[in-house]
């Protein structure tokens, strides 16, 4: 067997290099895949729970509220107020100082939802890195 026979060619190289990059690229995708999956399983079984929690915790907000009107209604009440007065200012009150809190609620929610606090920055530089270090490879 000759020499240049058992030496594969520059070509050959290049397409087993090329070959072997793609490989590389489908089995890191298929782990990804795999990761990604069992992540979002995951990450739907503690949705679930926030879920059940939150419908919990709504209610049990919307008895302490349905106390706190009560409360101030009870000192309203001592201080002379009539009934009807007191439970009303009283609702009005707890519902202001609620409405006050959820805007804002609502708007720390929305400013941290612009759409350069979503980007993915890193991930994006970390790819272009890939694809350099594949050109100059090749």
């Amino acid at each position: 067997m000759s020499r240049e026979s058992a030496t594969p060619s520059i070509t050959d190289l290049i397409r087993t290099l090329a070959d072997d990059v793609i490989g590389l690229f489908r089995k890191e995708l298929r782990l990804a895949k795999a990761e990604a999956s069992e992540k979002v399983s995951q990450t739907i079984s503690a949705l679930e729970l926030l879920l059940a929690s939150a419908v919990l915790m709504i209610g049990a907000l919307g008895v302490l509220l349905s106390a706190l009107v009560a409360a101030l209604a009870a000192v309203f009440i001592a201080q002379g107020m009539g009934e009807a007065s007191a439970s009303s200012l009283s609702a009005g009150i707890v519902g202001v100082l609620l409405a006050v809190v959820a805007w804002l609620l609502l708007s720390r929610a929305m400013s941290n939802l612009k759409a350069s606090n979503i980007a993915l920055p890193k991930t994006v530089r970390s790819l272009d890195r890939d694809v350099n270090l594949v050109k100059e490879k090749l």
